[in-house]
C-alpha cells in the first residue's frame, strides 16, 4: 500500500511542477520603462578613476 502512495504523491509532485510551466505568470512587477540618471555629476572624477 505505501508503494501506491508514494507514486501518487510523486505523481501529483510532476503535475504540480507542469501545470506551473503552463499558466499565466504571477509577477506583479511595476511597469517602469526607461530610468533616466539624474544626479549630479562628480566634482573631483580623478579620485575615482
Amino acid at each position: 500500500m505505501k508503494i501506491f502512495t508514494l507514486i501518487q504523491n510523486t505523481f501529483q509532485y510532476l503535475v504540480k511542477g507542469v501545470s506551473r510551466l503552463f499558466q499565466p505568470t504571477d509577477d506583479d512587477y511595476p511597469k517602469t520603462g526607461v530610468q533616466p540618471y539624474s544626479g549630479d555629476p562628480c566634482e573631483d572624477q580623478e579620485k575615482y578613476s
